[in-house]
């Protein structure tokens, strides 16, 4: 076992804003913090060249930005 690197780090980073996304009441935390998690997420991806990760939290970050703007510009 070695120690962690910086691309490790930033992949529990990102889990743990996912995680804790979905612990927040308001619905726009929630959609704001996993768009945070997602996008480390997606250079986390990048990083390890995993792409279904990049593509997943691509989607992801797609359908929360749109969510926080709809429910924002209505």
């Amino acid at each position: 076992m070695g120690t962690i690197n910086l691309v490790e780090w930033l992949g529990y980073l990102a889990s743990g804003l996912v995680a804790i996304s979905f612990l927040m009441k308001s619905i726009n935390k929630l959609r704001f913090i996993n768009v945070v998690g997602a996008i480390l997420f997606v250079i986390y991806g990048v990083a390890i060249q995993a792409l279904p990760v990049v593509l997943v939290n691509l989607f992801v970050v797609g359908v929360n930005v749109y969510h926080l703007v709809r429910k924002n510009a209505g």
